[in-house]
Formats: C-alpha cells, sequence, structure tokens
C-alpha cells in the first residue's frame, strides 16, 4: 500500500498549500517562457520541495505545455508522477555525493530529451554534495545545453557553497499555518473516510511543527491504530502529547501560588503516561505565547492557534505577571538542557515550579528581583488603615491617620519609578547588589564589599564605610565606581539614586570589647610583653640575671 502523505502529494500548482509566492513566481515563469536553467528550493522540511520540484518539470514536459496547468493525463505527466521518466532524474545527494557521480551526470546531459522538451535533474539535500562535486557542477549550471533544467533542493541552504547559490534562483519554502495544516488533514481524513474531529487534527496538526510529511504521516499512524476513528484521547496517548487543557490549568496553578498543586498534577500527567519532555517543550511553546501576548498586545497571525485559544491565552496573560512568565522560561531552559544530556525531567520540571510560585524558597538573584517586584506591586495598593476598637456600646471608628512630621521634605521618586525602602535595599545589598556589581567589576565590588546603605531619602541613598575604610570611601566617591554603583542599584531596583558616601563613627568597643580607658602605662605594656611573648629584659646588649 502506499503511504498517505505519498498519495496525497500535490499534483500540480493548484493543489500546493501554504507556498504562494513560491507558486506565483513559477507559474509566471512558465507562462512567460522565462524558465531559468537552475532553481534552488530551500527550507525546512516536509514543506514540499521535492513534490513542487516534480510539477515544474511535469509542467515543462507537458505534452500541451510548457503550461502551468499541466494535464496529468499524457504520457509525460503520468510517467513524472510515478517517478519513471527518463527525462526527469531524481538523485539523493546523501548518497550520490562525489565527483564520479557528477561526471556521469556531464556525461548523459548532452543527450536530447526522450519524450518531452526538458531533461530536468532533481538533487535532494544537495548541500551535502562534497566541494569537488559542486565545482565539477559550476560550469555545467551555468552554460547549461538549452534543454537542461536542476532544481537543487536542500534543508540546509547555509551549507550550500555561495558560488552555486549565485547561479540558481532561490526559492525559499516557509513553514505552513495550523490553519492550512488542519485543512490538509481534513481532506486526507474525508478522502480515506476516517472519523476524526476537529480537535484531534488540531492536536496533529501542532506536533507537526510545520510539516506537512509528518502530519499526514502521524494521522496514517493513529488511523491505523484506531481502525479509523481518531479521537482527541487517542492522539495523546499516541504522541505524549500535552493537551492545551493541562497547559493552562498548569499556569493557572503558578497564578495561585499552589506549589503543591502543580506538582501533585505533575504527578497525575505522568502516571497517566504523558511525556515530561514533551510537557516541558510544550509548556515553553504556551509560555512564549503569553510573552508575545504580554509585549505585543496579541498573538502574531502566524502562531499556530485556534481563535478560541487565542482568547484564553489573551486572559491569561493578564493574570500571570510578566515577571513570573520569565522566570519560569529561564528555568524550564534548565531542564532543557538536563534533557539533552539524558536526564530525567521532573525534577528540573518540579524545581522550576517550586521557584516559581516560592520565590523565598529560591535564594538566586532572580528569585530576589521577583520578590522585589511583587513588594512593589503591593506597595502599590495601600490597605486601608484597620478600625480601633470602640468601648462597649459605643461604635466603632477609624483611627486618623498619622500627622507628617516636621522634617524636611524628601524628594519623591521620578514618575514610573516603582517605590523602595531602605529595609528592602538592605536585605538586597548582599543578596544582588554586590553580585550583580561583581560580575561588571571585581575591584569594584571587593571595595564597596564593608559598605552598607544606612539612609534613604527620596532618591537619595548614603552609603556608609566602617571608620578603617575611609581610604575606599575616597575611591568609590570616583565618578567611574559610583556610576557603575548607580547602575547596578538602578538594575536591582528600577530606581535612579543619587549617591553619598560617608565614614561611619569610631566604636571604642570595636577591637577590644571593653570602654575605653586611659592609655596605658609604659611598665604595663613592659609586663605585657614579658607575660605574652615570655620575654626578659636584655642590658648592655647582655642577658640580665
Amino acid at each position: 500500500m502506499t503511504a498517505l502523505y505519498r498519495k496525497y502529494r500535490p499534483l500540480d500548482f493548484d493543489e500546493v498549500v501554504g507556498q504562494e509566492a513560491v507558486v506565483r513566481t513559477l507559474r509566471n515563469a512558465i507562462e512567460r517562457d522565462l524558465v531559468r536553467q537552475a532553481y534552488l528550493f530551500a527550507g525546512p522540511r516536509g514543506t514540499g520541495k521535492t513534490s513542487l520540484a516534480r510539477i515544474v518539470a511535469k509542467s515543462l514536459n507537458c505534452e500541451q505545455g510548457p503550461t502551468a496547468t499541466p494535464c496529468r493525463e499524457c504520457t509525460s505527466c503520468r510517467t513524472i508522477a510515478a517517478g519513471t521518466s527518463l527525462d526527469v532524474v531524481e538523485m539523493d545527494a546523501a548518497s550520490q555525493r562525489g565527483i564520479d557521480d557528477v561526471r556521469e551526470i556531464r556525461e548523459r546531459v548532452v543527450l536530447q530529451p526522450v519524450q518531452g522538451r526538458y531533461k530536468v535533474y532533481i538533487l535532494d539535500e544537495a548541500h551535502q554534495l562534497t566541494t569537488a562535486a559542486f565545482n565539477a557542477l559550476l560550469k555545467l549550471i551555468e552554460e547549461p545545453p538549452p534543454h537542461l533544467v536542476f532544481i537543487f533542493c536542500t534543508t540546509e541552504l547555509a551549507k550550500m557553497i555561495e558560488t552555486v547559490r549565485s547561479r540558481c534562483q532561490t526559492f525559499l519554502f516557509q513553514r505552513p499555518r495550523l490553519a492550512e495544516l488542519a485543512r490538509l488533514l481534513r481532506r486526507v481524513a474525508d478522502g480515506e473516510g476516517i472519523e476524526t474531529p476537529e480537535a484531534a487534527l488540531a492536536l496533529i496538526a501542532r506536533s507537526a511543527r510545520g510539516s506537512f510529511r509528518d502530519a499526514v504521516s502521524t494521522l496514517d499512524q493513529i488511523a491505523s491504530a484506531t481502525g479509523g476513528h481518531v479521537t482527541v484521547q487517542s492522539v495523546l496517548e499516541l504522541l505524549g502529547a500535552v493537551e492545551e487543557e493541562a497547559l493552562f490549568r498548569l499556569c493557572d496553578l503558578v497564578v495561585d501560588r499552589d506549589a503543591a498543586g502543580a506538582i501533585l498534577f505533575v504527578e497525575e500527567l505522568a502516571d497517566q503516561g504523558h511525556d515530561l519532555a514533551r510537557l516541558v517543550t510544550d509548556l515553553l511553546e504556551h509560555l512564549r505565547h503569553l510573552l508575545l501576548v504580554q509585549h505585543t498586545g496579541d498573538l502574531p497571525d502566524s502562531v499556530p492557534v485556534t481563535d478560541e485559544t487565542r482568547e484564553r491565552l489573551r486572559a491569561q496573560a493578564n493574570q500571570l505577571g510578566q515577571a513570573e512568565v520569565l522566570r519560569l522560561i529561564d528555568l524550564l531552559a534548565v531542564a532543557v538542557d538536563d534533557i539533552r544530556q539524558g536526564g530525567d525531567p521532573r525534577l528540573p520540571l518540579e524545581l522550576a515550579l517550586v521557584k516559581v510560585t516560592r520565590p523565598r524558597a529560591d535564594h538566586s538573584r532572580e528569585a530576589l528581583l521577583l520578590r522585589l517586584e511583587q513588594l512593589e506591586g503591593r506597595a502599590g495598593r495601600p490597605e486601608p488603615p484597620p478600625p480601633v476598637p470602640a468601648p462597649t456600646g459605643a461604635p466603632a471608628r477609624v483611627a486618623p491617620a498619622p500627622e507628617p512630621s516636621p522634617a524636611e521634605p524628601e524628594t519623591p521618586p521620578a514618575a514610573g519609578e516603582p517605590p523602595l525602602e531602605l529595609e528592602q535595599l538592605q536585605q538586597l545589598w548582599r543578596q544582588a547588589v554586590l553580585p550583580a556589581l561583581q560580575e561588571r567589576s571585581i575591584p569594584t565590588a571587593s571595595m564597596l564589599h564593608e559598605a552598607r546603605p544606612v539612609e534613604l531619602a527620596g532618591s537619595r541613598l548614603v552609603v556608609e564605610f566602617p571608620p578603617s575604610a575611609s581610604f575606599h570611601r575616597n575611591l568609590a566617591e570616583e565618578p567611574r565606581n559610583a556610576g557603575l554603583l548607580a547602575e547596578v542599584l538602578h538594575e536591582v531596583t528600577g530606581r535612579r539614586l543619587t549617591l553619598a558616601f560617608a565614614v561611619g563613627a569610631e566604636d571604642p568597643t570595636e577591637t577590644t570589647g571593653e570602654p575605653a580607658g586611659q592609655p596605658a602605662s609604659e611598665e604595663e605594656l613592659f609586663s605585657l610583653l614579658k607575660d605574652t611573648f615570655q620575654a626578659h629584659e636584655l642590658a648592655d646588649g647582655k642577658d640580665t640575671p
């Protein structure tokens, strides 16, 4: 039996799906007699490069042609479609890649076509030809006989040498959209009598990731497994894919900060037989869609999702914060690296969910920044003061707002800048500010290691050094060091702060732990030295008895 992807491959330009620009250009070239000697079809696998090359060969050699609408009934059209035409030679450059194979081509191209007007050579995976083979083809590609046409097909355009590309007309094949894949699958299902709902076809189309051949092959496999009655559950079981509803539910658990629920849901999916590695990649794709909605306002039309899913993504993007989305993407990228190295994806996935739902359990700088954003969000929504308990029988009253102190007015932060408290900054100083500063400049970070923020008035921050570090304080005032610290503070806190540096007061108990008294006498110092070092006095260079 013929595989479905071969049975339903396009036979003329009207049946080609998703490559409108390529089809339009080739149609016009054939109709206006502007066919060139060499074409280069480049694009992902399964996008119709070889099928379109056969259609071009059929259009050139049809008995009614050259025509953009081959009859599909003449001997030339039928033999080309069956792959038995003597005038259309298909070569696999992965196995016929040497200079000897090219020499054979050079010997045969001088012969006239047997049935049609053109002799067409279609080279699949052309990028795998050796450099010597390419060099042997150069002259033939540039000045071929009038009846010769080359069509190179490749999935890796960058590996085609420039001298060949400059002699060819290059056509870039695009991945089809989800709607186009689903429409093709519906045509195949109806033609084969396969009962399947639209939701199942959408899942198959999404799993194909832009490949017509993969989509039809998957439908063929699932139809064989289910006896022609394809359901959503059968698609999920055979593909190991994760239903969209599961991805939305997992992100809802992140919104609710339900770490336990997220872990139990992952356990439930694993018990149902879902591939957790596939879950990680599908969740990353889902988060990418949320990221696009948050930063562009909507999903581009090229994103392969249905209209219903598009609306749900908009709603969830408003519930899940941008910081959480970025943090979860970073954490899942670590899980992907572990999977590529052969590790179990469950633990990295569970760690990612716990860290993003419970930032307090994560002491990394990124988690601290996430916690700071959450604090800023809560600070922007002040709660009303609680009511003051009233005596029995008296109505409750609200405590009056405290009067502002007559202190010196502070400079308010600039518009759009988040609020910041001194306690927050003191907590972040060693956990986030100094590590970030060390990534920029190790000497500057070492110089500020002894300093600490002691006062924050509006946008003015006072950084204090201990009395023994006055030299470091002078270095910190240099424009380069102060500017670097200001940049890091802006990166961590989101505030533009004006810096001031000071030296703290001397602590008399810092070294001895006792209150400072009168300075020790010479006799006391001498006695201390003798007791400490077991020394004895020398007189005129000789030991005293």
